[in-house]
């Protein structure tokens, strides 16, 4: 759209009076309508009616679709031309009101004025990158919206918890708030896309999820009974209800029964507890326990635990199918109806119940819902018919050990009466009658409030399944005997009854043969596992509590496992699962997970003997509430903000209780399966560890690496330094990190595991400073170092010159102890061919290092450093770090060329965001790039072909990439700067590339002193315990150098001399002054010693160091003040000429090596 020229009038008003728009009379103010937000929107327009029929044409077009008119708005004298000005800017405007309401009928009303121009009026639509949202955008004339805040038109938005969603969720659509830049930048500028807000960005399988959610119509979602409630209380009242609870009471009495079902009950309490807290604590999606645990302790726990419950969902469902199938079968053998043998009729009615099950969970979540409820009504009613039964005391049922309530039966129930077991084996056998809490949780995405369905419907699932467990073994151990014939015929005459000591005696039976081991009964307590259904109203209603409770468990599983798979899976956590991600129809139902957990269950149902993998089982769900436990206490340890849940009723220490009685009841039931299962969790931690899923969610395990990481820092910065732990901690000169790739893998390489590095970048120029740009670099570059698993920190600033920039970097750069003590830079080997100046810029980089009590260290290779102007090389970032949001300008900061020093000046040339300077990596690269060449070849585009000096720049700057093989590190240590020129060659030979390395050391000597010296050396060395292979005296070190080489220098200084023998002394000292590089003669000739011992230096290195893989050389020291730039240049330039790769290296003469122990 085009917007009409402010009128002249206005151009020379303040911007920051009001303006006031005149509107036409027809046009008022739109009143507050129902569908729009909490923003009161007035829409301003001349073709009020034309807007609007487009609008009823197209409700849901865009804004561009509406007709404009050309003619400004009328402006009335005496307004100021902001309005105008902001119309330059861009502003979004996202779903502030139905597009529909936009025409409708308006009100009579003044104009209202606009406050300092903060007009809403948009030129351009911005696209934004979230699916399912729309955004209206109004020409800066023809439409406006304004957004009235407290009576003033406004662009900035008051408090909407639209603006906070992550995704086009179903329960709202994200809104856009105005960006900081957006109210804040000149008129004059464009807004910066500020982006997402920290942890905002969307994974491919949120925005998938978000896409889905948009998109669905008519979704299926539960409340908190039918959703969480029924589902627990079903899963919870198992078999054990029916078949085994009268048992537990026979072996342990009613008191230890009652102590075993509330230690359960206080476990899964505590559980309970926790998933509540970690469910309240922000919007729950789909996957239930695996969604809780990921998002709260990471990718690693979440992946590992999400994949092995999925599993025992699976396996619980052919458990359970068993379990029924068993049943069926000896109700078939009672009335001999069996088809083959017991073993394949389990096998055949188990995999018939399991494609019935299969075909009811397939059909959708609301008939799974409707068979739920039913089989519910038909458990609570067998439970009911249980307790009636109890109440009814029949004479034929006495010889089955029912007697009816009786306090001698309770009493001789109370006690324990082990045969064959243990109160811990009796307890792992209830257990996982206990362990269906979470069958509520898993189908968290088909919840339509989780935070508030989770919380209710568990506890009170726990609560009522608990009571209802207590009221069964107390009724069954006061009614019922441990031991019964069923013989009617086993009664006692009253003259016995007189010596009777046990319930049943006293009651008219003798059913003391039970207790002979020869002759063991077959009812009672201990003996019949159906005696419920004997005491019962009507036993075979029992029977179908039977059926119901092991139906409900394996629909639950059958459910719970392909939901939990399937988030799994969309958070590619394990890449090759990603096929079971897809889902089908209005409630994405996993179908293909259905049908993988169909044919585990299979498998498992066929091989009917499940004793071995029950145990394994149970371990697998007491994991997961070992890790939900631990995830609440470890999100309260780490204190993070963000860790604010709405269910107040938890403890930290409570959790981590839980936590550990989770796992001690795990080495309870099984201790081989414990470990098993804690082996397999560790394993899966590992490789999920390893493969390092490209995932945040903020989790806690982030949450407590910051507070620990503040709080050691904090630690460490009341702790005074210590020669022992002194370590070399770099401020490295870099710009780019991938501009000078072999200075950052050399400093990589002594400080990596062992120091700081910190990739210092000078932005410099004459415009003004782009900070948001800065800020877009920064945490771009920082990634590109993760990427390449190059530990450093990546500091840009911006700067008048180099010299400013790195004096802040100097004194800023750093957090308490974590500080550099030592400047790193590249060798300026374009010296001599661009402006001194400059040379005196780097020069005083040296002198400043050293005023801040740094210590120096220069590389210099014979080829150069910077390869970021060579074609070819300029890819910034991997293509799934572009984003078509961001279009600023990187400019290319280099001094020249050839340039090694840092940012000085703006190169001639500035690239775009993906031509901007960079390390190309090949397409098959997985990011490892230290272990892959650094500099590949661009595939995507034709590269020009290098000539031969950047084919051996290239060479060059992967040169400490490589493993270096066997070679020597010649250390020239010359003057004592403290020990840093022996300590960084130690820590580079300890390196994994530099290992084969041998160190040589060679430093100055008198010649009738050689074996003395050397002597003296080694046992320095040996007392700071640095291996060596040879030590070299140098006695010649203060000869003469050859006539040659004084020449060549002399030849190379010339150019920079002050020659003040032939001016005058005024022109002299102004030439000085204006060029303070220049080099004195009296200087040149104060300092003639020194310079020769350079020139004869570099004679001696070509002798003994010409085939070394590096030197690491002492730095000649240049007096500030005294010492001219270009002749301190020219003593670096003639030291370190046509040699190896060197490093000019001098400490701040503070001891960083000590033999003291």
């Amino acid at each position: 759209m085009s917007s009409s020229p402010t009128p002249p009038a206005l151009e020379g008003n303040a911007a920051s009076e009001s303006v006031g728009l005149a509107v036409d009379a027809g046009l008022k103010p739109a009143g507050p309508t129902p569908s729009q937000s909490r923003f009161q929107v007035d829409l301003v327009t001349e073709a009020a009616g034309a807007a609007a029929a487009a609008h009823d044409k197209s409700p849901n077009s865009d804004a561009s679709t509406i007709p404009t008119n050309d003619k400004a708005t009328p402006v009335a004298d005496g307004a100021d031309g902001a309005g105008g000005d902001e119309g330059k800017s861009r502003f979004r405007v996202v779903n502030f009101a139905d597009p529909s309401e936009a025409g409708s009928p308006l009100d009579a009303g003044p104009a209202e004025g606009l406050q300092n121009g903060d007009t809403v009026m948009s030129e351009t639509s911005l696209h934004s990158s979230t699916g399912g949202q729309h955004h209206y955008h109004y020409d800066t004339h023809t439409n406006t919206y304004y957004l009235r805040t407290f009576g003033h038109n406004t662009i900035d938005a008051v408090p909407n918890i639209d603006f906070y969603r992550q995704t086009a969720a179903p329960l709202g659509e994200k809104l856009i708030r105005p960006t900081l830049s957006e109210l804040h930048d000149e008129l004059d500028k464009e807004p910066f896309d500020d982006g997402f807000a920290n942890g905002e960005e969307l994974s491919p399988a949120e925005e998938a999820a978000a896409k889905e959610a948009a998109e669905s119509k008519g979704v299926v979602k539960f409340g908190w009974i039918k959703g969480v409630l029924v589902r627990c209380m079903l899963n919870i009242w198992g078999v054990m209800l029916f078949i085994r609870m009268s048992w537990i009471v026979g072996q342990s009495g009613i008191v230890l029964s009652c102590l075993i079902v509330l230690m359960a009950t206080v476990v899964t309490t505590i559980t309970g507890l926790s998933t509540s807290a970690i469910a309240t604590n922000g919007f729950v999606r789909g996957g239930g326990a695996y969604y809780l645990i990921s998002r709260s302790l990471g990718p690693e726990f979440g992946g590992s635990i999400g994949l092995i419950f999925a599993f025992a969902n699976a396996v619980a469902v052919a458990m359970y199918v068993v379990g029924f199938a068993e049943t069926v079968v000896e109700l078939l053998a009672g009335v001999d109806a069996l088809m083959t043998d017991q073993l394949n009729d389990i096998r055949i009615i188990g995999t018939i119940t399991v494609i019935l099950l299969l075909g009811i969970s397939v059909a959708g979540m609301e008939w799974e819902a409707k068979a739920q409820i039913f089989l519910l009504f038909v458990l609570i009613t067998a439970i009911i018919n249980y307790f009636i039964g109890s109440f009814i005391t029949v004479k034929s049922k006495e010889s089955y050990g029912f007697f009816g309530y009786d306090s001698a039966i309770m009493m001789e129930n109370m006690g324990p009466d082990f045969r064959g077991e243990t109160f811990f084996s009796v307890f792992s056998i209830f257990f996982p009658a206990a362990t269906g809490i979470l069958a509520g949780a898993n189908i968290s995405g088909d919840l339509a409030d989780p935070q508030l369905a989770i919380p209710k419907g568990t506890l009170l699932a726990i609560l009522v399944t608990g009571i209802v467990y207590l009221g069964v073994a107390i009724s069954t151990g006061a009614c019922i005997v441990r031991d019964a014939t069923g013989s009617l015929n086993d009664t006692v005459s009253s003259m016995f009854m007189a010596n009777c000591t046990d319930a049943a005696c006293k009651m008219g039976y003798d059913f003391s043969s039970c207790k002979d081991p020869k002759t063991p009964c077959q009812y009672g307590l201990q003996n019949d596992f159906q005696v419920m259904s004997i005491v019962s109203g009507f036993g075979p209603i029992i029977t179908a509590g039977i059926f119901s409770a092991t139906l409900s468990s394996a629909l639950a599983s059958l459910v719970s496992a392909p939901k939990v798979f399937q988030a799994l899976c969309k958070d590619n956590i394990y890449p090759g699962l990603s096929m079971f991600a897809k889902g089908y129809g209005k409630n994405n139902e996993p179908l293909r997970g259905y049908i993988l957990t169909f044919c585990i269950a299979l498998a498992f149902i066929l091989i009917a003997e499940l004793n071995i993998i029950a145990p394994i089982i149970s371990n697998f769900f007491l994991a997961s509430y070992a890790l939900i436990n631990f995830s609440v206490f470890h999100a309260s340890l780490a204190n993070s903000p963000g860790w604010r849940p709405s269910f107040k009723y938890y403890n930290m220490w409570v959790s981590l209780a839980g936590a550990i009685l989770c796992c001690g009841v795990m080495f309870v039931i099984n201790w081989m399966a414990a470990l098993l299962t804690n082996t397999i969790v560790m394993g899966l931690y590992i490789y999920v560890s390893y493969k390092k899923p490209d995932v945040n969610w903020g989790s806690s395990t982030q949450a407590l690496t910051y507070h620990q990481a503040l709080t050691h820092t904090l630690h460490l910065s009341g702790v005074e330094d210590h020669i022992k732990n002194f370590r070399p901690q770099c401020l490295v000169m870099t710009g780019y990190p991938n501009s000078r790739p072999a200075l950052l893998n050399l400093v990589h390489s002594f400080t990596k595991n062992v120091g700081l590095m910190i990739c210092g970048h000078v932005r410099t120029g004459s415009r003004r400073p782009n900070f948001k740009e800065l800020a877009a670099d920064h945490s771009r570059f920082q990634r590109w170092l993760l990427r390449n698993e190059t530990k450093a920190f990546y500091t840009p600033v911006f700067a008048d010159d180099l010299r400013q920039g790195t004096q802040y970097l100097l004194q800023a750069a750093g957090l308490g102890r974590l500080r550099p003590n030592t400047l790193v830079f590249g060798y300026k080997n374009d010296w001599r061919d661009g402006d001194m100046m400059n040379v005196e810029t780097y020069i005083n980089m040296i002198h400043d290092a050293f005023d801040f009590q740094y210590g120096a260290v220069i590389l210099r290779l014979k080829e150069g450093l910077d390869v970021s102007h060579i074609q070819g090389q300029d890819e910034l970032l991997s293509s799934q770090e572009k984003t078509s949001a961001v279009k600023d300008v990187v400019v290319s900061i280099d001094m020249s060329k050839d340039s090694d020093g840092d940012s000085s000046k703006l190169s001639s040339k500035a690239t775009s965001l993906q031509n901007s300077p960079a390390v190309q990596k090949d397409e098959d690269d997985d990011g490892k790039a230290p272990t892959q060449p650094l500099l590949g070849k661009d595939k995507k585009s034709p590269s020009m072909p290098l000539n031969v000096s950047d084919q051996r720049l290239l060479e060059a700057s992967q040169q400490f990439q490589k493993k270096q093989g066997k070679g020597t590190v010649d250390v020239w240590w010359l003057f004592d700067d403290g020990g840093l020129t022996l300590l960084i060659p130690y820590l580079l030979i300890n390196k994994k590339r530099w290992k084969d390395c041998k160190i040589r050391v060679f430093i100055g000597g008198k010649i009738n002193r050689i074996d003395h010296d050397r002597r003296v050396m080694a046992t320095l060395l040996s007392k700071f315990r640095i291996d060596f292979s040879d030590i070299t005296v140098l006695g010649d070190i203060n000869t003469k150098p050859k006539k040659e080489s004084i020449t060549a220098f002399e030849d190379m200084i010339e150019p920079y001399r002050l020659k003040e023998d032939d001016m005058e002394q005024e022109a002299a000292e102004r030439l000085k002054n204006s060029e303070p590089w220049r080099i004195t003669d009296n200087e040149l000739e104060l300092y003639r010693a020194k310079t020769n011992r350079q020139v004869r230096l570099n004679e001696l290195l070509k002798e003994h160091s010409s085939t070394a893989n590096l030197i690491v050389m002492s730095m000649p020291l240049a007096r500030k003040g005294t010492v001219s730039s270009a002749l301190y240049m020219g003593w670096l330039e003639v030291l370190s000429q046509d040699l190896p790769p060197i490093l000019l290296v001098r400490g701040n003469h503070q001891s960083v090596l000590t033999f003291y122990s």
